[in-house]
């Protein structure tokens, strides 16, 4: 499966991936999926937001066992990060049948569409539309760095934008979904623990920051005369990080478009996007509001206007602990961590009953092509899930 999977979207020269929502490289990511599904007899099925499910047992039975990934990705990002979990998925189940476990509850396995969200923004898309997250509307306004809708492209890739929205019967026959995902970070590497059970998300968001100035000549404006955004720009970035550093919390200016982009030409408006995370979300409000107040304070000095908008937000996750209790137990007392990234089994936590897995990463790297995991320590995560499908569906 990993060799089938591995040369899907990536990228030449970087040697990472560039499977983005909707896209040829996406396309052939779905039909890998369906491929395995069907190899295997499973039910195979695409919902009404474009998510990918494969059922073992009656899809509407009820109280049914999910687990699964993503498999879209970052830019140049690395080829654990959702695929993991995804290829762990389809091996875990073919363990439970080379045990010869009976289960009593239907099993799936989700391919949860456009969850890094590198194409349109947002992250997470799939999971939260089904979530009642995000609205159509909301979702139909969405549009590519090329000025393309999420409506149009998934219209282009043969599916219907006017059928996406919320799915809370899909839902209700979910009893619990289990993500394992490599870990991303490094809380496993120094332990002799290949595997780790979540505890808690971080609560976490994405900023816009508009710095407006003014276009001009980079060889005839006298420094005084210049109401230059970079500069505003550039002391907000080293004040995220300060702010941040302070609080004991994370700020990253990632993502960065210049106007006009000239190198001769001084900018007359510089848009960066803010990815803060915190262990709480007071703390991570302070922090932005932080941030946005030395921003706007620089902008004062430098004559630039500064605008900051919100685009999305994630509140803290605690996974239910009853359910992480008992996947700690199941794998023989499994170390339980937190983390500060996104996923869909956060997403889908306010609705149904989620857990996570992570195996570990022996140097913390993680969307980058440095991204990595043992062959070992990925069996051994295979391992544990398939220890987990069988406790929680064929008790």
């Amino acid at each position: 499966m990993w060799r089938d999977l591995l040369p899907i979207g990536r990228d030449a020269a970087s040697g990472g991936y560039r499977r983005y929502a909707w896209t040829g490289a996406d396309a052939d990511c779905r039909s890998w999926f369906r491929a395995q599904a069907e190899s295997r007899g499973l039910t195979y099925e695409t919902d009404r937001n474009g998510n990918q499910w494969a059922w073992l047992g009656d899809p509407t039975a009820g109280d049914a066992v999910v687990t699964g990934s993503h498999l879209d990705s970052v830019p140049d990002g690395g080829a654990f990060d959702g695929p993991l979990g995804v290829v762990s998925s389809f091996a875990a189940l073919d363990e439970l049948r080379a045990r010869g476990a009976k289960p009593g509850r239907p099993l799936a396995i989700v391919n949860f569409g456009d969850e890094e969200g590198a194409r349109f923004g947002l992250a997470c898309v799939g999971s939260r539309l089904t979530a009642g997250q995000l609205t159509r509307d909301k979702a139909h306004a969405l549009r590519d760095g090329d000025g393309v809708s999420l409506a149009h492209a998934m219209e282009r890739a043969g599916y219907d934008p006017e059928a996406i929205g919320p799915d809370p019967e899909r839902l209700a026959r979910i009893g619990a979904f289990v993500e394992l995902h490599v870990e991303q970070g490094r809380a496993l590497a120094d332990t002799p623990h290949p595997v780790g059970v979540a505890s808690a998300i971080w609560p976490h968001g994405r900023w816009r920051f508009d710095f407006h100035g003014e276009a001009n000549h980079a060889g005839t404006t006298r420094l005084d005369d210049r109401r230059d955004p970079m500069l505003t720009y550039a002391n907000t970035v080293l004040a995220a990080r300060k702010k941040a550093r302070l609080a004991g919390a994370l700020a990253t200016f990632g993502k960065v478009a210049v106007e006009p982009n000239g190198v001769n030409a001084i900018a007359s408006l510089v848009r960066g996007w803010l990815d803060s995370r915190a262990a709480d979300e007071e703390t991570l409000a302070a922090v932005v509001a932080e941030i946005e107040q030395a921003a706007v304070e620089r902008g004062g000095r430098d004559g630039v206007d500064v605008r900051v908008t919100r685009e999305s937000f994630t509140p803290v996750v605690e996974f239910a602990h009853d359910l992480r209790d008992e996947l700690s137990k199941l794998l023989g007392g499994a170390p339980v961590l937190p983390t500060g990234a996104g996923h869909d089994a956060g997403i889908l936590s306010g609705v149904i009953p989620t857990a996570m897995l992570f195996v570990r990463n022996p140097t913390g790297v993680s969307h980058s092509p440095a991204e990595t995991a043992t062959e070992d320590d990925c069996v051994a995560g295979v391992t544990a899930l398939a220890d987990v499908l069988e406790g929680l569906a064929c008790r």
